[in-house]
């Protein structure tokens, strides 16, 4: 199984697309870094004094500024992990590279186990050094104007269930891959992913103004791609939001009003896991 994982990180450090990302992601960071200096260079000609609707304020604006970066830097690193993922069997299947490996007598289970374990470690590390480039950005850049008041086990948490979501669609891209083609899959799960996201937004506009519909319709797509539910979760866990019921006025779109359940989480790793077990079984009884 080893070789297959050392394989798969060279596979993906070679990719394109996995250069291109990282690019792409120094320059997100420059990006949130300057609009984060910016930032406290307005709040402080706007609420230069220290009463408390200055402190609300700026309370208000920290909160939006950390949650926007994080959102958009999860559908960043949630992107990589589809687009180097989705390939990883059928692209290999198309071009016939597989038959060295099987010539092997190599157990399927352990080349899909290899090729998860690769793609999970990696791109779990790019989720951490994306969590934390942000993170660090908005304490030390953003000083004690837009710095976010953390403590260690709220980074730790909302780090952990940041790093479970490409985790989670890596599980669902092996799915897709053992069964489909790498465009094929590509589309399937960006539209998941997209459904997830949209849902989750669905769900937090339906809980706000008390609209069973529009909670359900979020709900019901959770069900069907739970990633939002990390996101969500992350949020609580870093903003330290779970029983605020301000939660999602201080934190606007990106806030949280429905915080996923115990049940919601466990469901969300169950499905992971399933999804590996499927591309698995599904891989073995494949004909090459």
């Amino acid at each position: 199984m080893w070789p297959i994982i050392k394989i798969t990180y060279r596979e993906m450090i070679s990719k394109r697309i996995f250069t291109i990302t990282l690019i792409m992601s120094l320059a997100f960071l420059l990006l949130f870094g300057l609009a984060t200096g910016y930032a406290i260079k307005e709040m402080k000609e706007s609420f230069g004094n220290a009463g408390p609707d200055a402190v609300l304020q700026k309370n208000f604006f920290s909160t939006q500024l950390l949650g926007m970066g994080l959102y958009f830097g999860s559908v960043i690193t949630a992107l990589l992990a589809i687009l180097s993922s989705v390939g990883s069997i059928a692209s290999e299947i198309e071009s016939h590279q597989i038959d060295t490996w099987l010539a092997r007598a190599l157990p399927r289970y352990k080349y899909v186990l290899g090729k998860f374990f690769g793609l999970a470690s990696m791109l779990g590390l790019y989720g951490l050094l994306m969590f934390f480039g942000l993170l660090a950005i908005n304490q030390w850049v953003g000083g004690g104007a837009v710095a976010v008041q953390v403590g260690g086990d709220q980074i730790l948490k909302a780090a952990a269930f940041f790093v479970g979501m490409p985790i989670i669609l890596v599980c669902v891209a092996m799915f897709l891959s053992s069964m489909t083609t790498t465009v094929t899959g590509g589309i399937i799960l960006i539209i998941l992913y997209g459904i997830s996201f949209i849902g989750g937004f669905i769900e937090q506009l339906g809980v706000a103004f008390s609209n069973s519909s529009l909670t359900n319709i979020g709900i019901i797509s959770s069900l069907v791609f739970p990633t939002d539910s990390l996101f969500r979760q992350m949020t609580i866990s870093l903003f330290d939001t779970a029983d605020d019921p301000l939660s999602f006025a201080s934190q606007g779109i990106f806030g949280t009003t429905s915080p996923p359940s115990t049940t919601m989480l466990i469901y969300t790793i169950f499905y992971g896991i399933v999804a590996l077990g499927l591309s698995i079984r599904v891989f073995q009884k494949r004909d090459l």
